[in-house]
């Protein structure tokens, strides 16, 4: 038995598959590409597939990644070849290999925000006047007993870093977030919120993640 991880991309419609949808995909992606994996013991024995870092509905990504075990020895040029043979449009197998780290690493992620409004550079001097404030408050779905809440958070210091600027028709901004199992800022939140507060109604929009990172800023892989 091997351990590997796939690194693939997820563009175009398929930013719209969820998480748990996109768990299916592989699943049954990897039956079709004729890979065998290893599967969980006891009474619901299942396919053992890791995620390193889950991607909000409606995100695109050009770094995620998958874990597996192999029973068999597969050249990684064959797994790849089999695997985009067999995933749906929008997703693509970019690499695979058995030497990656661990999950815990993922501190950091970068993103990509594409706006367009009627008046961008309005737009983009609310924006940075968001950004650059002492606290962004978010209103975050909560509970409280068995009712649904929604209640404030500041995630202002999920927002490592930004830059910002009007680009031909957009508003471009890039960001580094907090991310990984202890500390993670959504991205559509960080959207959502600045949307919330600038009053501004947009024409268009793209949110793309293009790297994660470890806590010494190498690149997750």
């Amino acid at each position: 038995m091997q351990e590997i991880r796939l690194r693939f991309s997820k563009t175009d419609q398929a930013k719209y598959i969820s998480h748990l949808d996109t768990n299916r995909v592989f699943s049954r992606a990897f039956a079709r590409a004729k890979i065998p994996l290893w599967f969980t013991e006891g009474f619901n024995p299942h396919p053992f597939m890791s995620f390193s870092l889950p991607l909000s509905l409606g995100v695109e990504s050009l770094c995620e990644n998958v874990d597996i075990r192999i029973l068999e020895n597969i050249p990684y040029d064959e797994i790849k070849r089999r695997m985009n043979e067999s995933l749906p449009q929008g997703i693509r197998i970019v690499d695979v290999y058995d030497d990656f780290m661990d999950s815990h690493d993922i501190m950091y992620s970068d993103y990509v925000y594409k706006f367009e409004f009627k008046d961008n550079e309005t737009a983009l001097e609310k924006i940075k006047a968001v950004l650059d404030s002492d606290e962004i408050m978010a209103l975050k779905k909560g509970k409280k007993g068995k009712r649904r809440i929604l209640k404030e958070t500041n995630i202002k210091d999920f927002i490592v870093s930004y830059n910002i600027s009007v680009r031909g028709d957009e508003v471009v901004l890039n960001t580094r977030l907090l991310a990984g199992p202890d500390k993670n800022l959504n991205p559509s939140l960080l959207f959502d919120t600045i949307l919330r507060i600038i009053d501004m109604d947009f024409e268009w929009k793209s949110i793309s993640r293009i790297r994660l990172l470890t806590g010494d800023l190498e690149e997750y892989k």
